[in-house]
This record gives C-alpha cells, structure tokens and sequence, in this order.
C-alpha cells in the first residue's frame, strides 16, 4: 500500500475508537464475512446511500483497502444508491489526502474514478449509481445501509443475502463551511476505523 496511506491507516483508532453500541451494529458484518471464510466462498459487500455520493463510496473503498490489509479474501466491494447524482468531489480530495492515488477517467455530470491503494491491486471504480446498476453484483451480496434515508426506502433489495444497517452521519451538512474538509476527513477516517476494526475480528481459514 502507498506509504501514505499506511500512515492513515497506522492512525485509525481501531478498537479504542469502537465504542460498544458500535461493536453492536458492526457484528451483523462481522459474522456474515466469518460465514463466508468459514465456507471458503468469495465476499461480496454492497455499500448503500441514497445518492450514492459520499458514505457509500467511502465505505466500498475503505472495506475494500481493509479486506487486503487484513489479507481477507476474495472481496468484491461495490456501492449504490437508491437514485444517481454524482460522486462529490471533496470525497476525491479527502481520499487523496489520505494516500489514495485518484485518477478520473471519464468526465461528465456524473464523472468516474479510478481509485487506487497500492501499484499492482485493480483499482476502485467509483461514479454514483443506482445500487441495481448492471456495473454491481445482482446476487450473492450483503446489502449495508450507510444511511437511515437509503434504509427506510429500501424495503427489499433483489439479490441481497442479508440485510445489514450501518449508518454514518452525512458530511453533506458541511458543504461549502470552513469545516468541510475536516468534516469528511473525520467522516472518512469514522467509516474506516469501523472497517478496519470488522476485517480485523475475522479468523482465516486454514487450508
């Protein structure tokens, strides 16, 4: 992973910053994801938000950065929403600020952004999406709701194994105030912590 990242990662308050209710809610995740590695089946996390902007896409690329540090595997991440708007564009630069290397390679109202976290791993796609978009997986997936909005509106989603409620405050509510960039970069370093603290609860398979 890039040096930079490393150090964020060496920062997340992992554990000490899990509270207990936080455990509470993460334990749905951590038992499906154990279930899968017991079963030596590939895991399939899909992130959902209402616009498919912020929350959502900060936890697909946080699970996914997880699931290799942890050396968890194999892990497909994805995210959704339940309508399109567009990838926000502060979420890029907290990202980059945080060691990610953020490359868009497609412009438009609704551009697209290759995301990476070392040289050789296939890169993070990120563009905002509905979560039934034929670019995510259709079947075999863990729906996770990181907001209360996408929860409720959600009543069924087609494919989903388990449905899991793991909501984050939205960093909207700082757009264009001097606290934004702090505001996502607490929001960003929140929804990695929990992550991090998830992939680390895993016990391998051995072989």
């Amino acid at each position: 992973m890039y040096p930079k990242l490393q150090e964020t990662i060496q920062q997340l308050a992992v554990g000490t910053h899990t509270s207990e209710s936080r455990q509470d809610r993460l334990a749905p995740l951590i038992a499906y994801i154990q279930q899968k590695t017991n079963a030596r089946q590939t895991i399939v996390l899909h992130f959902i938000c209402t616009h498919n902007s912020r929350r959502s896409h900060l936890a697909q690329i946080w699970a996914q950065v997880a699931a290799a540090y942890h050396g968890i595997s194999p892990v497909h991440c994805y995210s959704g929403g339940t309508e399109t708007t567009a990838l926000f564009p502060t979420v890029t630069t907290t990202l980059s600020d945080q060691g990610f290397e953020v490359f868009k390679i497609a412009e438009g109202h609704n551009p697209i952004y290759a995301i990476k976290y070392e040289d050789d791993a296939p890169p993070i796609i990120g563009f905002s999406k509905k979560y039934d978009h034929a670019f995510n997986s259709s079947s075999g997936f863990a729906a996770v709701m990181t907001c209360s909005q996408a929860d409720g509106d959600c009543p069924f989603i087609a494919g989903a194994e388990q449905r899991i409620s793991i909501p984050y405050k939205d960093p909207k509510e700082s757009d264009g105030m001097p606290n934004e960039a702090k505001t996502y970069a607490e929001r960003s370093l929140e929804i990695a912590s929990d992550l991090f603290y998830a992939f680390a609860m895993i016990k391998k398979t051995i072989i």
